[in-house]
């Protein structure tokens, strides 16, 4: 098995539901998030997939909820913004892009968000 693993980063704001304390209150984070991928197989370069398309399939899930209040975006105004349902958000995402463009030959291994230096959530199947 091979795998392949790109980070990125972005800033969002958000508040969460049915929870109380400080983070019941809007406030932001700059979120970290790692996405690895897997798969049995190279490309015919000797590729599991170019990080150049990894970071490409990425792009455009960050410039969503960069910037954004989490909790005014889909899914996100009925699911809590929490680090964990992040993690599956990105897990989902990527995995959606990656099963067209590869033909299941990649798929997502799992993801994980920093919503600090030292906290994170991570999500796989």
């Amino acid at each position: 098995m091979y795998e392949v693993t790109v980070d990125a980063g972005f800033s969002s704001g958000h508040y969460l539901r049915n929870y109380f304390g400080k983070c019941e209150n809007p406030h932001g984070h700059n979120y970290k998030v790692r996405v690895t991928l897997a798969g049995r197989e190279l490309d015919e370069t000797g590729l599991l997939l170019d990080f150049k398309l990894l970071k490409n399939i990425l792009r455009p899930v960050i410039d969503r909820i960069d910037h954004q209040m989490l909790n005014d975006l889909e899914p996100f105004i009925e699911l809590n913004p929490s680090a964990e349902n992040l993690a599956r958000y990105f897990y989902d995402q990527t995995n959606q892009e990656l099963a067209e463009m590869t033909g299941g030959r990649v798929r997502v291994k799992d993801c994980t968000i920093w919503e600090t230096d030292t906290t994170t959530a991570t999500y796989y199947e």
